[in-house]
């Protein structure tokens, strides 16, 4: 068995910053615990569907159901190399958990490799990590990266910027830059 990421969900997580990043992870060895305050593994999370259809933001369409890996109160840190926070709806409740802001600052703590995409960075702000650091966001999250402190780069949905143990994407268009730089952090070389 591979290497253990732990990655964040919650109801109405973006469906494809849960499952692409889920599935790429797995797919070259990876062992991937998603989990969820207050369920368990084999509990599901729905996701939802952002997409840009004319209006001024995003619409929020049912996508499909995610059955959890590991139960939240189960997770041992220590077991992990890095983790990864999801977007969509579901950070702007899990990060009210205490324990999502424990986990989330132990990794920083022990400078492991850390991805966030879209939302996710207000996990990232609640856990008061982002002072002094370069990172992106969706848009509509970056006022609170400056709030924290951290530095706000407003960079194509299709990139990523890394910024120490921290790679961050604005939102699912960037899961190749993403997930190329978070296999860096994780030591990962992929040859072609």
């Amino acid at each position: 068995m591979g290497k253990r990421i732990l990655m964040l969900a919650g109801d109405f997580v973006e469906d494809y910053e849960l499952m692409v990043p889920y599935q790429a992870l797995c797919s070259i060895g990876f062992h991937v615990d998603v989990v969820c305050p207050g369920k368990k593994a084999g509990d599901q999370v729905a996701t939802a569907i952002h997409d840009f259809v004319g209006f001024q933001t995003y619409v929020e369409l049912r996508g499909h159901n995610f059955t959890l890996t590991k139960s939240f109160d189960s997770v041992k840190l220590e077991d992990y190399a890095g983790l990864y926070i999801t977007g969509g709806r579901a950070p702007e409740y899990i990060r009210l958990d205490p324990k999502v802001i424990e986990y989330t600052r132990y990794f920083f703590e022990k400078n492991l490799p850390v991805a966030a995409i879209c939302h996710g960075i207000q996990i990232l702000t609640a856990a008061n990590v982002v002072k002094g650091r370069t990172l992106t966001c969706y848009v509509a999250v970056g006022p609170e990266v400056t709030l924290a402190g951290g530095n706000y780069k407003d960079i194509p949905a299709t990139e990523a910027v890394t910024d120490g143990n921290l790679t961050t994407s604005p939102a699912w268009p960037g899961h190749p830059a993403i997930l190329r730089e978070f296999y860096k952090l994780l030591g990962v070389k992929i040859e072609l």
